[in-house]
């Protein structure tokens, strides 16, 4: 990639992100750090679930 392309992505990126700032509230980010915790720890369950059970049918 040449200077040019990335600086019009960094560029991009930037003027997303600030356009996005203004338009939160801190009620919407805690409500988004408690779904992500939530389903990381889903994620995590259900994969060594899934680990538990594979082990388990292997023998």
């Amino acid at each position: 990639m040449s200077d040019h392309t990335n600086s019009t992505i960094v560029g991009t990126a930037g003027g997303t992100f600030l356009s996005i700032v203004p338009n939160l509230n801190s009620e919407d980010l805690i409500k988004t750090v408690v779904l992500a915790a939530v389903g990381a720890v889903v994620s995590f369950s259900i994969s060594v679930m899934l680990k538990y059970l594979c082990k388990k049918h292997k023998k």
